[in-house]
């Protein structure tokens, strides 16, 4: 149980500066130099100075301690998760209300919260904002956040939304770079409600953001097989039209400010069969966690990576793939396979589990991919997984381990950055 204020001290790093001042494990630190501290942000906030006197709670009777922090020193705790802020929209296109049962609990929860957007790059609607919380952001300089705006007109991002409260997204964007913080925004596609004519009046209205907006992506809607509204997914003809509204913005930007702002997710090339931009037209590559300049990333990687002479050649592997990045990772392991004689397959799983229309890897589960490599593992010495089925836990979606999986295809299997050089790791470690 959570207390009202106050962070509960989850480790101690031995020989850390907590450690050494005897804070341990199941202590409260309630206070920074006499700032309550809610959460781990303001911890690090409020630690920021040289002397620091801290209030700490053991066995309900308080303790004071005195610290002077050397600059660049970890103080040497992690704290017990905070709570979630909750959202309260009812998106028509919400991912979370597309899950079936029998997933990771973690899934289910529906977040709200600006503290995860800062931390962890976790998208919100500014939708379930205070007052406090927006002086907070600005106070402490929660930068970037990630935005979901879908659409800049009041009304029917309220109805996309679910939610006829929700503030008008442009004076929420304009507090927020006003006060010169960054935000990443997302406008998820969903055809006949925010293309055409309403794409081009966001991206028209949002471009005039920059600098303190720093990226704009353009994501086609992810629908599952469990989907309740009638929304149909992004086709060929609408993912053209969308590339070919943000070119005409692109353009302008890239000649007047160096840089495009406006970026389609790689999903977006792939549905309209499209060459993908230059790697150097993506940025910084904000939005990448979000499937923006993915692949583009990869393969640029892949021309310029080069393979040890000491690996294994005459042990096989394979490894797997969802089908929207088959093709690419077909043709690099083909060119591992011909240029380096390395002993790699790869297959491609398609989604049974969430619906022919999920294609990405990351939403593959455990039992889809066991039941599709389970006959093709004769000869193999290792299946390599990319990492980014898993969660910190090395547990897929559906709470398959690694140790199911090789428990069920009798080989062993191998957890492997989803990146070029992952494979030629995976292939070196075994």
């Amino acid at each position: 149980m959570h207390p009202e204020h106050g962070l509960i001290i989850e480790t101690v790093q031995p020989g850390s500066p907590a450690d050494k001042t005897g804070l341990r494990s199941g202590d409260i630190l309630l206070s920074v130099n006499s700032r309550i501290l809610h959460d781990p942000i303001d911890f690090t906030f409020y630690s920021a100075d040289e002397s620091l006197d801290i209030t700490v709670k053991r066995d309900g009777k308080k303790m004071y301690i005195k610290y002077a922090k050397k600059e660049g020193e970890d103080f040497g705790v992690d704290f017990k998760p905070f709570k979630i802020m909750t959202c309260r929209n009812n998106c028509i296109f919400c991912f979370v209300k597309q899950l079936p049962k029998g997933l990771r609990k973690t899934l289910y929860v529906k977040d709200e919260d600006y503290r995860m957007s800062f931390l962890y790059g976790n998208y919100i609607t500014l939708t379930n904002l205070t007052k406090e919380d927006k002086k907070r952001i600005v106070e402490q300089r929660l930068s970037p956040l990630y935005i979901s705006v879908h659409t800049t007109s009041r009304e029917l991002r309220n109805r996309l939304l679910g939610n006829a409260k929700a503030p008008d997204i442009m004076k929420e964007l304009k507090f927020f770079t006003d006060h010169k913080i960054r935000l990443n925004i997302q406008i998820v596609l969903c055809p006949e409600y925010n293309d055409g004519k309403e794409l081009r009046q966001t991206l028209s209205n949002l471009q005039k953001f920059y600098p303190y907006v720093l990226s704009i992506a353009v994501v086609p809607v992810g629908l599952t097989s469990y989907r309740k509204h009638t929304i149909r997914p992004v086709e060929r003809v609408d993912a053209e039209n969308a590339i070919a509204i943000m070119e005409s913005f692109q353009k302008r930007l890239l000649k007047k400010h160096g840089n495009a702002v406006i970026y389609g997710a790689d999903e977006l090339y792939l549905k309209a069969g499209r060459p993908f931009p230059p790697l150097k037209e993506y940025g910084e590559l904000h939005q990448i966690e979000n499937g923006v300049g993915m692949i583009p990333l990869f393969l640029h990687q892949a021309k310029k990576l080069k393979v040890p002479k000491n690996l294994p050649r005459r042990k096989k592997f394979l490894t797997f793939t969802g089908q929207s990045f088959y093709p690419y990772l077909k043709k690099y392991v083909e060119r591992l396979s011909e240029k380096e004689n390395l002993l790699i397959d790869t297959v491609p799983v398609e989604n049974q589990f969430f619906g022919s229309l999920i294609t990405v890897t990351g939403l593959l589960t455990g039992r889809d991919v066991i039941k599709t490599i389970i006959d093709r593992t004769d000869g193999y010495e290792t299946i390599l997984v990319p990492d980014v089925v898993l969660d910190s836990e090395d547990r897929f979606l559906d709470d398959v381990t690694l140790p199911d999986m090789e428990e069920a295809l009798k080989i062993p299997v191998k957890k492997i950055p989803a990146e070029p050089d992952g494979l030629i790791k995976g292939i070196a470690e075994s």
